[in-house]
């Protein structure tokens, strides 16, 4: 698992995130969002291609393959990219550590398909993995992913404290205080009615506190979190606590009124399950609002940052306008 860098990728600060050049600049000299974003997410998925890769093709690594590099918007690969910007990180330790946020992420959709939990049969559009290679297989896919995880952030090109702080923060986001205890929170509401409240407090665990890590680990890189960053971690945790919740809600919202395609895995699942969510408490024009208001407050949270945030700022505008294309205003 070698993470060491090449000339080519030796830069920091705006080239950082890619090789963008000049024409990732719009007139007014601000980074083209989809210029950096298409070349962040092709990099991460090179880092996943390399690190996934065995001598010998045995079915646990092409099941592992299959689970991470088959599709996904890679968002919170992106929000460490993003983040990591800040910091002027070097490009090879974010591409890794994206890898790793990706491999996690992967981890939590593997298990959270399996039939003993969400029972999906499709996800990114393909069978889940457990109906494509069994379930015994999917198990270990998701354990494997998750060791590789950590495998790739302890092999970073970073000294020792970095590395600690990005091997912790990924595992509290995956604990029984996160995605694991969000998951455990979500299957013991099913069939119940429920305040608003302790559907929020689930989102913010199950995949909300992923979200929070993905930014955290791209400042976390090369700014310590100490009494001298303290007003940067502040405002990036606001902001990732709101963009969390939002594109959960957002979630909750396009399983009522998206198709399969947009989907890419079963719509009306939550309702057929009896799972309540945020659209089902509020209704959809309710948490439409909520999403927006959600994405503002993101928005705002990331002001005191200035220019620097400007790639933060351009992930909230695209889900802004992934909600307005496939939940337009009734």
């Amino acid at each position: 698992m070698q993470t060491g860098s090449t000339p080519q990728n030796d830069r920091t600060g705006d080239s950082a995130l890619g090789e963008l050049g000049a024409q990732a600049r719009g007139a007014s000299g601000g980074l083209l969002p989809e210029i950096w974003m298409q070349d962040g997410a092709k990099r991460v998925e090179q880092v996943l291609a390399r690190l996934l890769r065995a001598e010998h093709e045995a079915e646990l690594m092409a099941a592992m393959r299959y689970a991470t590099l088959h599709g996904g918007k890679r968002t919170r690969a992106l929000l460490c990219l993003a983040a990591g910007g800040l910091a002027d990180t070097p490009a090879h330790m974010l591409d890794d550590v994206g890898a790793a946020v990706e491999m996690m992420h992967a981890c939590t959709l593997v298990h959270d398909d399996l039939p003993a939990m969400d029972d999906d049969v499709l996800r990114r559009g393909l069978p889940t993995v457990h109906v494509k290679f069994g379930e015994a297989t999917a198990i270990l896919v998701g354990d494997a992913l998750q060791a590789h995880a950590f495998l790739t952030l302890a092999s970073l090109d970073a000294p020792g404290d970095n590395r600690i702080a990005l091997v912790r923060e990924l595992a509290q986001a995956v604990s029984a205080e996160g995605a694991a205890g969000g998951q455990a929170m979500d299957l013991s509401l099913v069939g119940k009615h429920v305040e608003l409240d302790k559907i929020v407090e689930m989102h913010r665990m199950k995949s909300g506190a992923l979200v929070r890590a993905s930014v955290r680990m791209g400042a976390l890189c090369a700014i310590a979190e100490d009494a001298a960053h303290a007003a940067l971690y502040c405002a990036l945790d606001h902001y990732s606590a709101c963009f969390g919740l939002a594109l959960q809600v957002i979630d909750d919202i396009l399983d009522v009124t998206a198709d399969t395609a947009t989907l890419g895995k079963t719509p009306g699942k939550d309702a057929a399950a009896q799972k309540p969510t945020c659209a089902s408490i509020m209704g959809l024009q309710a948490a439409r609002q909520f999403a927006l208001d959600l994405l503002r407050d993101a928005r705002e949270a990331i002001a005191p940052l200035g220019p620097r945030a400007e790639r933060l700022a351009q992930l909230l505008q695209r889900a802004n306008a992934y909600l307005f294309k496939h939940a337009p205003c009734a």
